[in-house]
């Protein structure tokens, strides 16, 4: 093992605070007077900028503005995602960031920024991150100040480039498989289009009916556990909520195989996460998911599906509590074919999930290698 110089973070880089705006700041895309601003929604694995809004730019100073090896940080928001970064590449325009981010921005003949980015975004440090975290009411504030005393290993420029670019090569790997995933996805999605056709227009003519009188529902069997409570009975069974599994319980109050469709969350209008899934086996469900079990007249990998292409907007209510209740759920109306085809389906995807089970399962293993890659990296190991 190498002996690295280690130097605190605030000697080689610094935090830059976002720009506070009141909403009736903002503006359109078409007012020349706007700046697009980054948001803690854009920050994702990749920098995410396909929703902006705009803010007035005469105010704004030049460190205000993002460039190419900035590191976008969310320095306020829920706990677990404070801290969250992303990479900045060139843009094809000028951009400013809000009041809940900030900008770590590197001392380019100290510190190259793409390790910088490596090491701000490796586990060690993000869990660091975050414990500094100031909590408030409803959120954490980024400690900058306990941030900048952190100390990372700085070994010469050239080394420093060397580690980032085998550590993108590697992330490189699992974008690809990431890439693959999505694509089965998709390839699911164009599937049940052409065997059935768009379930809005109906092209093909099927019957329809409502979602009540496919399946038979199980929500009063449901329990919801405090986390207090599950902290205390850790188990095998996987314990689902709104999005899928968010724990594991002692018990079981479901099992064989049943479709979980999320009751509330903004997902069930964004789409940010699917609003629909399969659970098969034991398992527990809290009061967040409708559970419904086959009754025969309907395929429940051919209703997923439904729920995975098909707008539900109408039939959700709420604006700050948005929600899907057991009778504008059961209301939704299914274009039916026939049994038969829709088990023709299930065949199909059946093995194609086999296939996505095998790429994600390659992407956990990614995922291990690539942050043992990422300790080797900033101990002299690599």
């Amino acid at each position: 093992m190498r002996l690295v110089r280690a130097v605190k973070l605030g000697e080689v880089a610094e935090f830059v605070r976002g720009v506070t705006y009141k909403p009736t700041d903002v503006t359109t895309a078409d007012d020349p007077s706007g700046i697009p601003c980054l948001r803690t929604k854009n920050i994702q694995e990749k920098l995410e900028d396909e929703d902006l809004v705009f803010i007035p730019k005469a105010p704004i100073k030049d460190s205000k503005l993002v460039s190419e090896g900035d590191i976008l940080v969310s320095s306020a928001n829920s706990w677990n995602l404070v801290g969250k970064c992303s990479w900045v590449p060139t843009l094809p325009y000028k951009a400013t960031f809000g009041g809940f981010t900030s900008v770590l921005r590197s001392n380019q003949s100290t510190v190259d920024p793409r390790y910088l980015y490596r090491w701000f975004s490796s586990p060690r440090i993000q869990e660091l991150a975050r414990s500094f975290g100031q909590q408030t009411t409803n959120i954490s504030n980024l400690n900058q100040g306990r941030c900048l005393e952190l100390e990372i290993p700085l070994p010469p420029l050239d080394e420093q480039k060397r580690i980032a670019a085998i550590l993108d090569k590697a992330d490189q790997l699992r974008q690809k498989r990431r890439q693959a995933i999505a694509l089965l996805d998709s390839l699911t999605q164009s599937i049940f289009l052409e065997m059935f056709g768009d379930p809005v227009s109906n092209p093909k003519g099927w019957p329809v009916l409502p979602f009540g009188a496919l399946a038979k529902n199980c929500d009063s069997i449901r329990v919801p556990v405090k986390q207090s409570d599950r902290d205390k009975r850790s188990g095998p069974y996987p314990y689902y909520g709104s999005v899928g599994v968010i724990d594991d319980i002692d018990g079981f109050l479901f099992e064989g195989e049943h479709l979980l469709i999320s009751e509330d969350g903004k997902h069930l209008q964004s789409r940010s996460r699917p609003i629909a899934c399969i659970a098969n086996g034991k398992f527990w469900v809290n009061n967040h998911a409708h559970v419904v079990k086959s009754n025969g007249r309907s395929d429940l990998l051919f209703l997923r599906s439904f729920f995975e292409i098909s707008s539900i907007d109408k039939y959700i209510s709420g604006i700050d509590q948005i929600k899907l209740n057991r009778k504008s759920l059961d209301d939704i109306s299914i274009p039916l074919p026939p049994i038969h085809m829709q088990e023709e389906y299930r065949a199909v995807i059946t093995k194609l999930e086999i296939q996505k089970k095998k790429l994600n399962q390659m992407d956990e293993r990614l995922i291990d290698i690539f942050a043992s890659l990422q300790h080797r990296a900033f101990s002299g190991q690599l």
